[in-house]
């Protein structure tokens, strides 16, 4: 089966910087679009940034201009660096991608979320 293992979260400073990583395991055949969600306390999961498998990124509008979000293909990973980290920022961050992988007899496409890494944006 596919996981999306991400990593890179933790305690950052007001202003700070942090960089998310996600990759799946298992057997993988290609990625489609990829993206990162975050759910704050009492909040709704909302989309923070996609990118497709050409490159094409879509921001919210809360973090433009301070976060960016990259892909390599070559390694299946998606990236997160956010800049300029604010306490409204603090948030569970999840990882989301639309993963084609073999079941062993067959090719399967299935979209797949990771577990989940907090950012917590303090001082």
């Amino acid at each position: 089966q596919v996981q999306l293992v991400e990593s890179g979260g933790g305690l950052v400073q007001p202003g700070g910087s942090l960089r998310l990583s996600c990759a799946p395991s298992g057997r993988i055949s290609s990625i489609n679009a990829m993206g990162w969600y975050r759910q704050a306390p009492g909040k709704q999961r909302e989309v923070v940034a996609t990118i497709t498998s050409g490159g094409s990124t879509n921001y919210a509008d809360s973090v433009k201009g301070r976060f960016t979000i990259s892909r390599d293909n070559a390694k299946n990973t998606v990236y997160l660096q956010m800049n300029s980290l604010k306490s409204e920022d603090t948030a569970v961050y999840y990882c989301n991608a639309d993963v084609r992988y073999s079941t062993g007899m067959q090719y399967s496409l299935k979209n797949f979320w990771g577990q989940g890494t907090q950012v917590t944006v303090s001082s």
